[in-house]
């Protein structure tokens, strides 16, 4: 069958593993950011990034020699070292803002349209084609997550939190943005996330500074949420997440990312903070047949090969 070939053969493996770590680690995301509920949004991503480059500070130590080798033109070098730090500032600061100005599940699922996003782009750019199939899975896909977090958007509405919406689409613009770049990029980002990551949170600080919600630094639960936040969801997951994407079939990788809502929403029934729900399992046999529908028109082939 040719989902099976697309994704037989040890580096899709691996790459499998690297893409579940990080959506395991991006569906706690939700209960560490209620634990760090007390910190201002770019105080908290701040925190997030700084620990994330800590998280990932010996990836800078792994291929120096590989990418000595590696010629870059300076619009790589432009992007990776402009236009990344910026994308993971929108990514995370958006998120974290727009979770505090509209529900959460609302908020959600905007953001994850994202792994539509970036399927259609690295469809596009790599073929200057969109598969049918790739649209229909991601679509069977986000119905799982649609199906999960639909109805509370319904009943809600709008109006009130236009500004909430607006960054969570935003975030999520900047994950399809930053996922396709790790995918492109003539070398692999991951050994200099660290830069990147203190780069970006240098930002937020600034954000944090200009907006005039700069606090003395939290302490106890919510510091601890927020240092977690960094370390996993926003620094080990996005190490994976570049392995798996420079590794692996681009379409069944991408459509991974739709686990996440409903993992986290697993994760707070589990957590005691929300009630079981009939959804969960009939959303997670949506998301596992948009992915490997998604997944069986990838060529293996067609990802640029990895200088991790």
């Amino acid at each position: 069958m040719r989902i099976l070939n697309a994704t037989i053969g040890l580096p899709n493996i691996l790459s499998i593993i690297a893409a579940l770590v990080a959506v395991v680690l991006w569906a706690v995301a939700p209960l560490l950011v209620d634990a760090a509920q007390s910190i201002p949004p770019f105080q908290l991503t701040t925190i997030a990034l700084i620990s994330g480059a800590l998280a990932v500070l010996p990836m800078s130590f792994r291929g120096r020699e590989a990418r000595r080798s590696v010629k870059v033109s300076w619009q790589w070098q432009l992007v990776i070292f402009g236009l990344v730090p910026l994308l993971v500032l929108g990514a995370v600061g958006a998120y974290l803002a727009g979770l505090g100005m509209a529900p959460t599940a609302e908020a959600s699922l905007i953001t994850y349209t994202w792994p539509v996003m970036f399927i259609l782009i690295s469809q596009w750019a790599f073929h200057r084609r969109i598969a049918l199939p790739v649209v229909a899975g991601a679509l069977i896909a986000f119905s799982g997550a649609a199906l999960l977090l639909g109805p509370e958007a319904l009943s809600n509405g709008f109006s009130g939190n236009l500004t909430g919406y607006g960054l969570a689409l935003l975030a999520g613009g900047c994950w399809a943005l930053y996922s396709w770049i790790c995918q492109a990029t003539p070398v692999a980002i991951a050994p200099v996330m660290p830069g990147l990551f203190l780069l970006a949170g240098a930002g937020a600080a600034a954000a944090d500074t200009v907006s005039g919600s700069a606090h003395a630094l939290p302490t106890g639960t919510a510091l601890a949420a927020g240092v977690a936040l960094g370390l996993g969801p926003y620094g080990l997951a996005m190490v994976a997440w570049d392995l798996a994407l420079r590794k692996g079939p681009t379409a069944l990788v991408g459509s991974l990312a739709y686990a996440v809502p409903v993992l986290a929403a697993l994760f707070l029934v589990l957590a005691g903070i929300a009630a079981p729900d009939w959804r969960l399992p009939l959303a997670a046999i949506l998301v596992v047949l948009g992915s490997l529908v998604a997944a069986g028109e990838i060529n293996p082939d067609s990802s640029p090969n990895s200088c991790y």
